[in-house]
Protein backbone atom coordinates (compact mmCIF):
# COMPACT_ATOMS: atom_id res chain seq x y z
CA UNK A 1 0.00 0.00 0.00
CA UNK A 2 1.28 3.77 -1.25
CA UNK A 3 1.56 5.75 2.14
CA UNK A 4 -0.65 8.57 0.55
CA UNK A 5 -3.38 5.81 0.92
CA UNK A 6 -2.68 4.91 4.47
CA UNK A 7 -4.73 6.15 7.35
CA UNK A 8 -3.60 8.17 9.97
CA UNK A 9 -2.69 5.42 12.47
CA UNK A 10 -0.89 2.88 9.87
CA UNK A 11 0.51 6.28 8.49
CA UNK A 12 2.23 6.70 12.08
CA UNK A 13 3.38 3.20 12.44
CA UNK A 14 4.82 2.60 8.96
CA UNK A 15 5.47 5.85 7.13
CA UNK A 16 8.93 6.24 6.20
CA UNK A 17 10.09 3.34 7.93
CA UNK A 18 11.17 -0.06 6.60
CA UNK A 19 12.66 -3.29 8.53
CA UNK A 20 16.69 -3.49 8.65
CA UNK A 21 18.23 -4.24 5.60
CA UNK A 22 21.18 -5.79 7.42
CA UNK A 23 19.18 -7.85 10.41
CA UNK A 24 15.10 -7.86 9.45
CA UNK A 25 14.90 -5.13 13.06
CA UNK A 26 11.31 -4.36 12.69
CA UNK A 27 12.70 -0.89 14.80
CA UNK A 28 14.64 1.77 12.89
CA UNK A 29 18.10 0.78 14.33
CA UNK A 30 19.73 3.94 16.26
CA UNK A 31 22.59 4.79 14.02
CA UNK A 32 24.61 5.97 16.96
CA UNK A 33 27.79 7.25 14.68
CA UNK A 34 29.04 10.25 13.43
CA UNK A 35 30.77 9.63 10.43
CA UNK A 36 30.32 6.73 7.36
CA UNK A 37 33.48 5.36 5.52
CA UNK A 38 33.66 5.73 1.81
CA UNK A 39 34.57 4.22 -0.88
CA UNK A 40 36.41 6.53 -2.78
CA UNK A 41 35.70 10.52 -2.93
CA UNK A 42 32.20 11.01 -2.98
CA UNK A 43 31.46 7.41 -3.55
CA UNK A 44 29.29 6.72 -0.63
CA UNK A 45 25.62 5.00 0.43
CA UNK A 46 23.90 8.57 0.85
CA UNK A 47 25.06 9.81 4.12
CA UNK A 48 28.72 11.25 4.46
CA UNK A 49 28.08 12.98 8.24
CA UNK A 50 25.54 12.32 10.86
CA UNK A 51 24.72 16.48 10.57
CA UNK A 52 23.70 16.70 6.90
CA UNK A 53 22.05 13.12 7.44
CA UNK A 54 21.40 9.76 9.77
CA UNK A 55 19.46 7.10 8.91
CA UNK A 56 17.77 7.60 12.18
CA UNK A 57 16.90 10.95 11.88
CA UNK A 58 15.84 10.73 7.78
CA UNK A 59 13.42 7.96 8.64
CA UNK A 60 11.94 10.07 11.40
CA UNK A 61 11.78 12.92 9.29
CA UNK A 62 10.05 10.93 6.69
CA UNK A 63 7.28 9.91 8.90
CA UNK A 64 6.69 13.24 10.49
CA UNK A 65 5.91 14.48 6.90
CA UNK A 66 3.99 11.94 6.31
CA UNK A 67 1.34 12.21 8.92
CA UNK A 68 1.10 16.03 7.99
CA UNK A 69 0.62 15.08 4.55
CA UNK A 70 3.93 16.80 3.61
CA UNK A 71 6.47 16.04 1.28
CA UNK A 72 9.78 17.41 2.90
CA UNK A 73 10.67 16.91 6.91
CA UNK A 74 13.55 18.27 8.58
CA UNK A 75 14.16 17.58 12.54
CA UNK A 76 16.26 19.84 14.80
CA UNK A 77 17.53 19.88 18.39
CA UNK A 78 14.63 21.87 19.79
CA UNK A 79 11.21 23.81 18.84
CA UNK A 80 12.72 26.67 19.14
CA UNK A 81 15.51 25.81 16.45
CA UNK A 82 13.30 24.93 13.92
CA UNK A 83 11.61 28.36 14.44
CA UNK A 84 15.05 29.74 14.01
CA UNK A 85 15.58 27.80 10.96
CA UNK A 86 12.73 29.85 9.37
CA UNK A 87 13.59 33.00 10.55
CA UNK A 88 16.57 32.82 8.95
CA UNK A 89 15.30 32.35 5.56
CA UNK A 90 14.39 36.01 5.84
CA UNK A 91 17.11 39.06 5.61
CA UNK A 92 17.15 42.43 6.95
CA UNK A 93 14.26 44.61 6.26
CA UNK A 94 11.48 42.38 6.04
CA UNK A 95 8.58 42.08 8.21
CA UNK A 96 6.86 39.46 9.90
CA UNK A 97 3.23 39.42 10.86
CA UNK A 98 2.48 36.84 14.09
CA UNK A 99 -0.53 36.26 16.27
CA UNK A 100 -0.27 38.20 19.33
CA UNK A 101 -1.18 35.45 21.46
CA UNK A 102 1.86 32.70 21.08
CA UNK A 103 4.11 30.85 23.03
CA UNK A 104 6.67 32.93 24.75
CA UNK A 105 9.58 30.96 23.79
CA UNK A 106 8.19 32.11 20.19
CA UNK A 107 8.04 35.81 21.23
CA UNK A 108 11.25 36.06 22.87
CA UNK A 109 13.38 34.79 19.93
CA UNK A 110 11.54 37.45 17.70
CA UNK A 111 11.76 39.96 19.82
CA UNK A 112 15.42 39.82 21.37
CA UNK A 113 16.83 37.70 19.09
CA UNK A 114 16.14 38.39 15.17
CA UNK A 115 14.35 41.94 15.55
CA UNK A 116 18.66 42.52 16.37
CA UNK A 117 19.29 41.55 12.74
CA UNK A 118 16.31 43.59 11.32
CA UNK A 119 13.64 41.58 11.08
CA UNK A 120 10.31 43.84 12.23
CA UNK A 121 7.59 41.70 13.94
CA UNK A 122 3.65 42.69 14.68
CA UNK A 123 1.62 40.68 16.73
CA UNK A 124 -2.10 40.62 15.76
CA UNK A 125 -4.77 39.27 17.30
CA UNK A 126 -5.77 36.82 13.94
CA UNK A 127 -9.49 35.55 15.81
CA UNK A 128 -10.66 37.80 12.70
CA UNK A 129 -8.05 37.09 10.31
CA UNK A 130 -8.71 40.03 8.38
CA UNK A 131 -7.28 42.23 11.15
CA UNK A 132 -3.95 41.27 9.24
CA UNK A 133 -4.72 43.17 6.33
CA UNK A 134 -4.12 46.61 8.79
CA UNK A 135 -0.32 45.54 8.95
CA UNK A 136 0.27 43.82 5.80
CA UNK A 137 2.73 45.33 2.99
CA UNK A 138 5.16 44.96 0.49
CA UNK A 139 7.55 43.99 2.95
CA UNK A 140 5.65 41.37 4.42
CA UNK A 141 7.44 38.27 4.00
CA UNK A 142 5.77 35.62 6.71
CA UNK A 143 2.88 35.32 8.58
CA UNK A 144 3.23 33.24 11.85
CA UNK A 145 0.12 31.27 13.47
CA UNK A 146 -0.68 29.21 16.07
CA UNK A 147 -4.06 27.57 16.33
CA UNK A 148 -5.04 26.58 19.23
CA UNK A 149 -2.90 29.57 20.31
CA UNK A 150 -1.33 28.98 23.60
CA UNK A 151 -1.96 29.64 26.10
CA UNK A 152 -5.83 31.11 25.42
CA UNK A 153 -6.37 28.49 23.33
CA UNK A 154 -7.88 30.94 20.48
CA UNK A 155 -9.02 29.55 17.21
CA UNK A 156 -7.69 31.06 14.23
CA UNK A 157 -9.03 30.20 10.61
CA UNK A 158 -5.80 28.78 8.74
CA UNK A 159 -7.37 29.04 5.22
CA UNK A 160 -8.56 32.88 5.29
CA UNK A 161 -5.17 33.14 6.53
CA UNK A 162 -3.14 31.51 3.55
CA UNK A 163 -5.63 33.10 1.40
CA UNK A 164 -4.35 36.75 2.60
CA UNK A 165 -0.53 35.53 2.37
CA UNK A 166 -0.53 34.26 -0.96
CA UNK A 167 -2.72 37.19 -2.22
CA UNK A 168 0.24 39.17 -0.90
CA UNK A 169 3.26 37.33 -1.90
CA UNK A 170 4.48 36.03 1.94
CA UNK A 171 4.37 32.37 3.39
CA UNK A 172 2.28 30.37 5.71
CA UNK A 173 4.03 28.85 8.57
CA UNK A 174 1.42 27.24 11.16
CA UNK A 175 2.40 26.33 14.78
CA UNK A 176 1.19 23.24 14.88
CA UNK A 177 2.27 21.61 18.12
CA UNK A 178 -1.41 21.85 20.35
CA UNK A 179 -3.31 20.22 17.35
CA UNK A 180 -0.94 17.39 16.05
CA UNK A 181 -0.85 16.18 12.86
CA UNK A 182 -3.88 13.86 14.21
CA UNK A 183 -6.16 16.66 14.49
CA UNK A 184 -5.46 19.27 12.15
CA UNK A 185 -3.29 19.37 8.67
CA UNK A 186 -2.34 22.83 7.77
CA UNK A 187 -0.49 22.12 4.48
CA UNK A 188 -4.20 20.82 3.46
CA UNK A 189 -5.55 24.16 4.54
CA UNK A 190 -2.85 26.26 2.50
CA UNK A 191 -0.21 26.85 4.93
CA UNK A 192 3.35 26.73 3.24
CA UNK A 193 5.03 25.33 5.96
CA UNK A 194 4.59 23.68 9.75
CA UNK A 195 6.10 23.84 12.77
CA UNK A 196 5.86 21.38 16.04
CA UNK A 197 7.39 21.43 18.93
CA UNK A 198 7.63 17.44 18.89
CA UNK A 199 8.66 17.73 22.16
CA UNK A 200 5.30 17.95 23.48
CA UNK A 201 2.53 15.36 21.37
CA UNK A 202 4.89 13.57 18.88
CA UNK A 203 7.23 12.44 21.61
CA UNK A 204 4.10 11.98 23.62
CA UNK A 205 6.50 10.77 26.98
CA UNK A 206 8.01 13.62 28.14
CA UNK A 207 11.33 11.88 27.43
CA UNK A 208 13.03 14.26 24.08
CA UNK A 209 13.38 17.98 23.12
CA UNK A 210 13.06 18.25 19.61
CA UNK A 211 11.62 20.33 16.89
CA UNK A 212 10.28 19.81 13.09
CA UNK A 213 9.21 21.52 10.00
CA UNK A 214 7.39 20.11 7.17
CA UNK A 215 6.83 21.37 3.53
CA UNK A 216 5.45 20.69 0.26
CA UNK A 217 7.23 23.10 -1.89
CA UNK A 218 10.49 21.90 -3.01
CA UNK A 219 12.28 25.68 -2.81
CA UNK A 220 10.93 26.02 1.11
CA UNK A 221 12.36 22.86 1.74
CA UNK A 222 16.05 23.13 0.06
CA UNK A 223 15.87 26.13 1.68
CA UNK A 224 15.17 24.45 5.82
CA UNK A 225 18.13 21.62 4.53
CA UNK A 226 20.80 23.98 3.61
CA UNK A 227 20.02 26.15 6.93
CA UNK A 228 19.28 22.95 9.01
CA UNK A 229 22.99 21.62 8.06
CA UNK A 230 24.44 25.12 7.98
CA UNK A 231 23.82 25.81 11.77
CA UNK A 232 23.75 22.26 12.64
CA UNK A 233 20.96 22.53 15.29
CA UNK A 234 20.07 18.89 14.08
CA UNK A 235 18.49 16.23 16.48
CA UNK A 236 20.33 12.97 17.66
CA UNK A 237 19.99 9.55 16.54
CA UNK A 238 18.58 8.53 20.38
CA UNK A 239 15.87 11.48 20.49
CA UNK A 240 15.24 10.42 17.05
CA UNK A 241 14.50 6.80 17.55
CA UNK A 242 12.72 7.92 20.70
CA UNK A 243 10.15 10.04 18.99
CA UNK A 244 9.78 7.47 16.18
CA UNK A 245 8.48 5.08 18.95
CA UNK A 246 6.29 7.99 20.21
CA UNK A 247 4.44 8.70 17.10
CA UNK A 248 3.11 5.09 16.86
CA UNK A 249 1.06 5.90 19.18
CA UNK A 250 -0.03 9.05 18.35
CA UNK A 251 -3.54 8.71 17.37
CA UNK A 252 -4.31 6.36 20.15
CA UNK A 253 -2.98 8.53 22.45
CA UNK A 254 -4.77 11.69 21.00
CA UNK A 255 -8.16 10.20 21.42
CA UNK A 256 -7.94 9.83 25.00
CA UNK A 257 -6.44 12.97 25.41
CA UNK A 258 -9.39 14.59 23.74
CA UNK A 259 -11.88 12.17 25.69
CA UNK A 260 -10.53 13.16 29.05
CA UNK A 261 -9.95 17.04 27.80
CA UNK A 262 -13.60 17.39 27.15
CA UNK A 263 -14.51 15.80 30.76
CA UNK A 264 -12.02 17.98 32.39
CA UNK A 265 -13.55 21.34 30.50
CA UNK A 266 -16.74 20.71 31.43
CA UNK A 267 -16.04 20.12 34.71
CA UNK A 268 -13.99 23.33 34.83
CA UNK A 269 -17.10 25.00 33.27
CA UNK A 270 -19.18 24.31 35.99
CA UNK A 271 -17.30 24.62 38.94
CA UNK A 272 -18.36 27.78 41.08
CA UNK A 273 -14.50 29.06 42.06
CA UNK A 274 -13.47 29.00 38.23
CA UNK A 275 -13.63 32.27 36.59
CA UNK A 276 -13.13 31.31 32.67
CA UNK A 277 -12.40 28.43 30.78
CA UNK A 278 -10.86 28.42 27.42
CA UNK A 279 -11.45 25.18 25.50
CA UNK A 280 -12.55 25.17 21.80
CA UNK A 281 -14.72 22.63 22.23
CA UNK A 282 -17.25 24.79 23.94
CA UNK A 283 -20.37 26.34 21.79
CA UNK A 284 -19.79 29.82 22.89
CA UNK A 285 -15.65 29.25 22.07
CA UNK A 286 -15.49 32.40 19.86
CA UNK A 287 -14.72 30.52 16.56
CA UNK A 288 -15.85 27.18 17.90
CA UNK A 289 -17.54 26.86 14.05
CA UNK A 290 -13.76 27.35 12.69
CA UNK A 291 -12.40 25.15 14.99
CA UNK A 292 -15.28 22.08 13.68
CA UNK A 293 -14.35 22.96 10.19
CA UNK A 294 -10.66 22.55 10.63
CA UNK A 295 -9.79 20.13 13.29
CA UNK A 296 -10.66 16.51 13.83
CA UNK A 297 -11.55 17.06 18.03
CA UNK A 298 -10.40 19.67 20.43
CA UNK A 299 -7.62 18.57 21.92
CA UNK A 300 -6.47 18.36 25.47
CA UNK A 301 -4.94 21.92 25.99
CA UNK A 302 -7.21 23.85 28.52
CA UNK A 303 -6.66 26.88 30.11
CA UNK A 304 -8.83 28.55 33.07
CA UNK A 305 -8.65 31.42 35.50
CA UNK A 306 -9.84 31.35 39.47
CA UNK A 307 -12.33 33.68 40.66
CA UNK A 308 -11.34 36.88 41.81
CA UNK A 309 -7.99 36.74 39.53
CA UNK A 310 -5.42 36.65 42.92
CA UNK A 311 -2.00 35.40 42.08
CA UNK A 312 -1.73 33.77 45.33
CA UNK A 313 -4.95 31.51 44.85
CA UNK A 314 -3.20 30.19 41.35
CA UNK A 315 0.19 29.32 43.32
CA UNK A 316 -1.98 27.72 46.28
CA UNK A 317 -4.26 25.57 44.12
CA UNK A 318 -0.99 24.93 42.07
CA UNK A 319 0.88 23.22 44.85
CA UNK A 320 -2.27 21.27 46.01
CA UNK A 321 -2.59 18.91 42.91
CA UNK A 322 -1.88 15.42 43.21
CA UNK A 323 -1.91 13.76 39.82
CA UNK A 324 -1.19 17.03 38.05
CA UNK A 325 2.23 17.99 37.82
CA UNK A 326 3.60 20.97 37.94
CA UNK A 327 6.30 21.04 35.37
CA UNK A 328 7.24 23.34 31.70
CA UNK A 329 5.97 21.67 28.74
CA UNK A 330 2.92 19.67 27.57
CA UNK A 331 1.50 16.85 25.53
CA UNK A 332 3.04 14.00 27.27
CA UNK A 333 1.32 10.73 28.94
CA UNK A 334 0.72 12.40 32.41
CA UNK A 335 -1.44 15.25 32.83
CA UNK A 336 0.94 18.64 33.53
CA UNK A 337 0.11 22.05 34.66
CA UNK A 338 1.69 25.54 34.56
CA UNK A 339 1.31 29.34 35.35
CA UNK A 340 1.92 30.92 31.94
CA UNK A 341 1.99 34.37 33.91
CA UNK A 342 5.77 33.17 35.76
CA UNK A 343 6.21 30.66 33.36
CA UNK A 344 5.85 29.54 29.76
CA UNK A 345 4.98 33.29 28.87
CA UNK A 346 7.10 35.20 31.37
CA UNK A 347 9.05 36.62 28.71
CA UNK A 348 6.06 38.79 27.30
CA UNK A 349 5.92 41.97 29.68
CA UNK A 350 2.61 41.86 31.97
CA UNK A 351 0.85 44.74 30.07
CA UNK A 352 1.47 42.92 27.09
CA UNK A 353 0.40 39.55 28.69
CA UNK A 354 -3.01 40.87 30.15
CA UNK A 355 -3.65 42.11 26.74
CA UNK A 356 -4.19 39.08 25.10
CA UNK A 357 -5.80 37.50 28.75
CA UNK A 358 -2.82 36.09 30.56
CA UNK A 359 -3.90 37.33 34.09
CA UNK A 360 -1.82 36.14 37.44
CA UNK A 361 -4.90 33.62 37.70
CA UNK A 362 -4.95 32.12 34.72
CA UNK A 363 -3.78 28.32 34.59
CA UNK A 364 -2.86 25.82 31.64
CA UNK A 365 -3.55 22.09 31.63
CA UNK A 366 -2.20 19.49 29.86
CA UNK A 367 -5.14 16.93 30.14
CA UNK A 368 -2.97 13.53 30.29
CA UNK A 369 -4.29 10.21 29.06
CA UNK A 370 -4.75 8.78 33.06
CA UNK A 371 -8.53 7.88 34.11
CA UNK A 372 -10.63 11.15 33.62
CA UNK A 373 -12.34 10.18 37.09
CA UNK A 374 -8.98 10.76 38.82
CA UNK A 375 -8.28 14.39 37.03
CA UNK A 376 -11.55 15.96 37.93
CA UNK A 377 -11.50 14.25 41.19
CA UNK A 378 -7.65 15.84 41.53
CA UNK A 379 -9.00 19.13 40.36
CA UNK A 380 -12.15 18.78 42.72
CA UNK A 381 -9.98 18.81 46.11
CA UNK A 382 -7.43 21.70 44.68
CA UNK A 383 -10.40 23.68 44.01
CA UNK A 384 -11.32 23.47 47.69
Amino acid sequence: MKEKDMKFGTKAIHAGVAPDEATGAIMTPIYQTSTYVQDGVGNHKGYAYSRSKNPTRDALEKNIAAIENGKFGACFGSGMAAIDCVLKMFKPGDEIISTNDLYGGSFRIFKTVFENYGLKFHFVDMQDAANIQNYINENTKLIWVESPTNPMMNIIDIEACARIAKNHNALLAVDNTFATPYLQNPLDLGADIVMHSVTKYLGGHSDVVMGALVSNDEAIAKEIYRIQNSSGAVTAPMDSFLALRGIKTLHLRMQRHCENGRKVAQFLKSHPKVDKVYWPGFEDHPNHEVAKSQMRDFGGMISFSIVGNQLEDAFAFLKKTNVFALAESLGGVESLMGHPATMTHAAIPKEEREKSGVVDSLIRLSVGIEDAEDLVADLAQALR
